[in-house]
């Protein structure tokens, strides 16, 4: 084997093996290394090859290890972020040379859509949700602190640092720019450098779009790693701290857990894999409805988008008794109306063949499989159809990989292989059901799903179907008219939401926007003094060291404010004068407030009290040092709680400490969260909050 810097399938015969980018070199096996051919699914004229032998897998992984952690170690997530937010603008700088080589393998425009500007859209997600939601740092706080002695001086804090492993992907054939992206986003902006293996029919996708980040020259040395091609031993040399993320085959998935790696070694194992989801039509949604031709223009997407080849698809058309000849007429119907099946490069064709002619032959296998069950074909048919070629003729492709859309129809909807067979590609079956409680039944016997939808108007019937169906899918989509012009669609999942499903369909989860993020790292409870707390998570805990010395902090710029700087304020009496003044001026004339007798008779007010609003007004004008300077705004107010009532008579002070420092990368100011809290005359606490503003780094 030797190494090789300038292989690509764009620049060399398609003779050529497929080359992988590993150690921060593209690599290619020698000469006459035996290797698979990758065929043009509409033409089956050689693409590329992919070698049998791959690169030195436990080399790679020490590389990512080592290299990887340690420069992806030094960037905090917001410098992540960024990054993210700058691979997104490459990809899209040179998304042509993705779609090109997407309709090779079989995705028109559209479907190519869905995958390469998926893929960048979860780049840009999470390259906006890590400097939205994360700190500027490397340690992520997970809720509140827990006291752990009466006076303070022991507590424990959850925090999540990032693994010290590698995140392996292992991913599917259908999507081979957003499956690996949706992936990399997460892992990458926790700090865990990735090792990629696409499927070997679509790698030659993946390998451009990993192309186009190695020449942006923005990837971070050991971030990210691609191997085409076999992977033996791959799993023998993983270990605690590393992290793999399968998309496939349940059967595959299942082997893969069972490693001793995975079953006793450490290794976590996240799994997407087979899913037989389910798309109900309410009971209310009769032909002629929105909701009917809504789920009617969805059925046939599912069946259509990527050829169907999509593990979100559609398999389980579940409607009401009766419907079935109706909603049969409307899909064909459509179907012919909007339907264009044929080579992707041909003007105006809208569905293009599967993957591979293997894939074909695999998808109809399973559909004979259906058939036999008793499943009855009421739309399309079988074999090799007559579709559109490049040059606008029109024939049938021997070597292509075209499949017709396929409705099925079970007379039996309890039908077991109709719950258990799933033929992966542009098929579906209807079943009907006779009450709402059967719905959700049908959907339970597919043994767990990535998703579910519902076509209803009929608010008590999605709410019935939700919570009968929640804890059999990952994600459940309720589709009416005053959603289905926005909708994103049954199967598309969001970076916001989490992708995944129970039982059958992985038991995982991806995605989930910061959720995904967290699954990179690992939650640890530190005990320790509130000192050693701030140290260890960049973030005050009450009773650490703070410092009221010096100019007040709001004269102090990002460059010269510290964690702990705090100013306590002189007290503040509270007279009756004030809380009916601050009545009248609001117009907040609550009977707590104005009325002593029905206040007194309430269970948790000794008589009138001072309104909470007066006192963190109050506050900010005992705490605030007005003259302008370093603090430019204040934008807000988190975590507010009332503890104690505050009645004339009562003197109020206030303690705001420096809790949180967030500069931002592009900016010249970031955010500071001050820990505020009111106390009375007896030093109780009366309130605590957060506050927000936003402060200059200089001046």
């Amino acid at each position: 084997m030797t190494p090789s810097s300038d292989a690509s399938p764009s620049s060399v015969l398609p003779s050529t093996v497929l080359p992988s980018f590993v150690q921060g070199e593209w690599w290619t096996p020698a000469d006459g290394t035996a290797a698979t051919d990758v065929l043009d699914a509409s033409t089956g004229e050689l693409v590329t090859r992919v070698g049998a032998v791959g690169p030195d897998l436990a080399a790679a992984l020490d590389h990512a290890r080592t290299v990887g952690q340690a420069s992806l170690g030094a960037l905090t997530f917001h410098q992540r972020a960024l990054l993210l937010k700058a691979f997104a603008q490459a990809l899209t700088e040179r998304k042509q040379e993705l779609y090109d080589a997407s309709a090779r393998a079989g995705a028109t425009r559209a479907d190519a859509w869905i995958d390469v500007d998926g893929g960048i859209g979860a780049l840009f997600t999470y390259g906006s949700k890590g400097r939205r939601e994360l700190p500027n740092a490397q340690v992520v706080v997970d809720g509140p602190p827990e006291p752990l002695s009466k006076d303070g001086s022991f507590s424990g804090q959850h925090i999540y640092t990032r693994l010290p492993g590698v995140a392996v992907q292992i991913n599917a054939f259908n999507f081979p720019v957003w499956g690996l992206l949706e992936k990399l986003a997460p892992s990458f902006l926790a700090g865990m450098p990735t090792l990629a293996k696409p499927a070997t029919p679509t790698a030659y996708v993946a390998e451009a779009m990993v192309r186009i980040l190695v020449e942006s020259g923005l990837l971070p040395q050991g971030s990210l790693q691609l191997v085409c091609g076999a992977v033996p031993g791959l799993f023998d040399a993983l270990r605690l701290g590393d992290l793999v993320a399968f998309t496939g085959s349940a059967s595959t998935a299942q082997a893969l857990r069972d490693h001793p790696a995975v079953h006793t070694g450490g290794v976590r194992f996240t799994s997407e894999t087979d899913s037989l989801n389910a798309s109900v039509l309410g009971p209310d949604a009769v032909p002629g409805t929105p909701e009917f031709d809504a789920y009617v223009k969805q059925l046939v997407v599912e069946l259509t988008a990527k050829t169907g080849q999509k593990c979100t698809a559609i398999r389980r058309a579940i409607v009401p008794a009766g419907v079935e000849d109706a909603l049969a007429d409307a899909v064909r119907a459509r179907i012919a109306e909007r339907v264009v099946i044929g080579d992707p490069r041909a003007e105006g064709v809208t569905m293009g063949p599967l993957a591979s002619r293997a894939q074909r032959d695999e998808v109809l296998r399973q559909v004979g499989r259906l058939l036999e069950a008793g499943g009855e074909v009421v739309v399309g048919e079988l074999g090799d159809p007559t579709v559109r070629l490049a040059d606008g003729s029109t024939g049938v492709v021997a070597d292509g990989a075209f499949v017709s859309p396929l409705l099925l129809r079970f007379a039996d909807a309890r039908t077991p292989a109709v719950h258990t067979v799933e033929a992966f590609g542009p098929v579906a079956s209807i079943l009907s059901y006779g009450s709402p409680t059967e719905a959700a039944e049908l959907v339970a016997l597919g043994g767990g799903s990535l998703v579910t939808s519902a076509a209803t108007h009929d608010a008590g019937f999605a709410r019935d179907l939700v919570l009968a169906s929640a804890a059999y899918n990952g994600r459940i989509l309720l589709l009416d008219r005053d959603d289905a012009r926005t909708s994103t669609g049954h199967g598309s999942p969001m970076p916001h939401l989490v992708h995944g499903g129970p039982g059958r369909a992985g038991g995982g989860e991806e995605l989930g926007g910061i959720r995904a993020v967290l699954h990179h790292m690992q939650r640890t409870a530190i005990q320790g003094s509130p000192d050693m707390l701030t140290a260890v998570t960049g973030v005050w805990h009450e009773g650490a060291v703070s410092s009221a010395e010096g100019p007040h902090p709001f004269r102090k710029s990002l460059a010269t404010l510290r964690i702990g700087d705090q100013v306590a304020s002189p007290s503040r009496r509270v007279g009756l004068d004030d809380i009916e003044a601050f009545a009248t001026f609001t117009g907040d004339t609550f009977y707590a407030h104005m009325d002593e007798e029905a206040a007194a008779a309430n269970p948790f007010f000794p008589g009138r009290v001072a309104h909470g609003y007066l006192l963190v007004s109050w506050a900010a004008g005992l705490f605030v040092d007005p003259a302008p300077g370093p603090v430019l705004a204040n934008y807000g107010l988190e975590e507010l709680r009332f503890l104690t009532p505050v009645v004339p008579g009562d003197s109020i002070r206030v303690t705001l400490t420096a809790k949180q420092i967030t500069p931002r990368e592009t900016d010249d100011y970031g955010e500071v969260r001050w820990d505020a809290r009111i106390r009375n005359q007896r030093d109780e606490l009366v309130a605590s909050y957060d506050v927000l503003t936003l402060v200059a780094k200089e001046g």
